[in-house]
């Protein structure tokens, strides 16, 4: 007890010296301070979660189809696969090549970052990290190292993550063909035009030649005529 009692005369000693206070202001204090601190703690806290329903089974996303291969198609073709058909596969070409990037519809789909490159040949763009629509081309024409290797990069990480399902048709190719059809199609007429001015000189020559020759033979036949005929006429 007598140890109790100098701790207690200790303490009350210390409290007194430190704040000023008596002991039961001293602990009046310190109890308002810690319900203040209670109160205001619970209405920062966050709402505790809702219970878990043992009973409630996660959805299984559906396994997505297997890439289908679409061979050679045009870039007019190619628009259809951009992400807006749910029901299609989200396809992106670089550098000629088609790639099936169904599972990262996320990026590539509506509503991704790079939306804009799905359904078309974006190498131009994806070179350059352009979001310009001048840059949502396959032409590469003009760019510079830092750029093709970039896009390098690129080609490569589609190769790696992504199945080729296809490639796009060369247009030049076609177009160079029609060009020389629609030559070959107007030098026609020209040249049949050429064989009826030939064939129609070839005709006519003959017939000066023919009133030449009758001409000399009437010559000839006048030159033989008789002296004597001439004079009865």
């Amino acid at each position: 007890m007598v140890a109790v009692a100098e701790l207690w005369e200790t303490l009350t000693h210390a409290i007194h010296s430190y704040t000023g206070l008596s002991p039961a202001a001293f602990f009046t204090a310190i109890a308002v301070a810690a319900a203040i601190y209670h109160l205001v703690a619970s209405f920062l806290a966050p709402p505790p979660p809702p219970p878990r329903n043992r009973d409630f089974v996660p959805e299984e996303s559906e396994p997505l189809p297997p890439p289908v291969q679409l061979g050679e198609i045009s870039e007019e073709e190619l628009k259809a696969y951009d992400g807006s058909d749910p029901k299609k596969p989200l396809l992106m070409a670089i550098k000629g090549q088609i790639y099936d990037v169904t599972q990262s519809r996320m990026f590539y789909g509506l509503g991704g970052p790079y939306a804009l490159f799905a359904g078309r040949d974006a190498s131009r763009a994806l070179a350059k990290m352009s979001f310009e629509p001048q840059d949502l081309t396959s032409d590469i024409s003009g760019l510079g190292p830092f750029e093709l290797d970039a896009l390098q990069d690129w080609e490569y990480k589609f190769m790696s993550k992504y199945v080729k399902v296809g490639s796009i048709k060369k247009e030049v190719e076609s177009e160079k063909a029609a060009d020389v059809s629609s030559s070959a199609t107007e030098s026609a007429p020209e040249s049949h035009a050429d064989v009826a001015e030939t064939t129609t000189k070839t005709e006519v020559e003959p017939k000066e030649t023919d009133l030449g020759e009758k001409g000399e033979d009437v010559k000839e036949h006048k030159e033989h005529v008789p002296a004597d005929a001439t004079k009865e006429e």
